[in-house]
């Protein structure tokens, strides 16, 4: 069993488009003892993404070599990709006190459920409505209309996950979404769950899937 001193897990998942990573890369930066988990993948990188930095970006014939030799403490497949998480780095730091982000979506998370002896928290993260998510795409995808409408055909399978998830967080405004979530985790680090109002989040659900 981990000491108390041991950090956590702390998940954040969304729909493609609906913020995670900006929000995960905002915690960081901002609070020093969070340490992002750096995920492998085998897609091609986005302009602006450095190699050891955002991603690890590896061909298949390597990640399955990583999954053969156990390296893995998550991983899947997202639009015709390979993602996963490294054990090492990620027992590395929690050993170390370190509290550990991941940008991950719902089968990851639920592969990391079964990770032992690690306080693991987890979020879902909601776009305020249909209109912002397409917005955001777009800014990240221009010119690219059939990867949008992958990711929005997509939208309804990734979100009928909401509820395996500790929280839900709706991203309507960048820096009031990062002052919830982190005022939940300096609660959860005190061993104090905070109480949702769940059938609000279905009727936001609803909302966004109709």
């Amino acid at each position: 069993m981990l000491r108390k001193k041991n950090g956590m897990m702390f998940v954040l998942s969304s729909p493609s488009g609906a913020g995670k990573t900006t929000l995960t890369k905002k915690i960081a930066n901002n609070n020093s003892n969070f340490k992002i988990s750096i995920s492998h993948t085998t897609r091609t990188p986005r302009p602006n993404e450095i190699d050891g930095k955002d991603y690890y970006f590896v061909n298949e014939e390597k990640f399955n070599s990583l999954i053969k030799s156990k390296s893995f403490l998550e991983h899947s497949r997202i639009f015709d990709n390979y993602y996963g998480t490294q054990k090492e780095p990620v027992l590395k730091f929690i050993s170390e006190g370190k509290d550990v982000l991941f940008d991950i979506d719902w089968q990851g998370t639920q592969q990391l459920k079964s990770v032992k002896d690690i306080l693991l928290v987890t979020f879902f993260i909601l776009p305020p409505n249909i209109e912002a998510l397409k917005s955001r795409l777009l800014n990240r995808h221009e010119g690219q209309e059939k990867i949008i409408k992958k990711r929005m055909n997509k939208f309804n399978e990734e979100i009928s996950h909401w509820n395996e998830y500790n929280y839900i967080v709706v991203n309507d405004d960048l820096n009031l979404c990062y002052e919830k979530i982190l005022d939940i985790i300096s609660s959860e680090k005190k061993g104090i769950k905070k109480n949702q109002d769940f059938s609000e989040i279905e009727k936001k659900v609803k909302e966004l899937t109709k």
